[in-house]
């Protein structure tokens, strides 16, 4: 994992209104399978990955590194909020920048979970790394995604075609500090 650099981790646990941003524990291990095996969760970020491949490989604790939040609904994981160094970037514009990325079980879609989420961790992303801007690159097919992105702030910088389809990559500026 490429780390976000001198960031405390884990951070407390972050709670919303409906929601609460965690580290993984071993109770999650079965829905990040679920996601992970999911067609409908990896339409866009290139199909599914075998139940009994993941079975297999995914640790006690899956995903427990620096960036990595656990979304829990109800004292249940909905979804996964990923922010990560882009040290090795198709495109030079985002190499080096934190990348947000997410995923969701399909039954949380439409609930305004990904939304609130992802603005609780990027609030906490700028308060840990304040003046830095953040990348989010998805397919362009995935409307969903970039119609989340834009409510997040972010912008699109290009499209470029890799992993078989186009890319949109946009950029959130840096929080303005006070």
């Amino acid at each position: 994992m490429d780390d976000l650099g001198p960031v405390a981790w884990p951070p407390a646990p972050i709670k919303t209104e409906r929601l609460v941003l965690r580290e993984s524990e071993a109770r999650d291990r079965t829905t990040f399978i679920e996601l992970l095996a999911s067609p409908e969760v990896n339409t866009y970020l290139g199909g599914p990955r075998p139940r009994a491949e993941l079975e297999r490989e995914l640790p006690d604790v899956p995903e427990q590194w620096p960036g990595s939040f656990v979304v829990e609904l109800d004292g249940a994981m909905i979804g996964q909020i990923l922010l990560r160094r882009a040290t090795t970037h198709r495109r030079p514009a985002a190499k080096d920048k934190a990348d947000l990325g997410y995923l969701f079980l399909p039954q949380s879609w439409g609930s305004g979970y990904a939304t609130e989420s992802c603005t609780a961790a990027l609030t906490w992303f700028d308060e840990a790394l304040p003046g830095e801007p953040i990348i989010l690159t998805t397919q362009s097919a995935n409307t969903a995604s970039i119609r989340l992105a834009a409510t997040l702030g972010f912008t699109e910088l290009e499209r470029f075609e890799a992993w078989g389809s186009e890319q949109w990559l946009g950029i959130r500026p840096p929080a303005r500090t006070a």
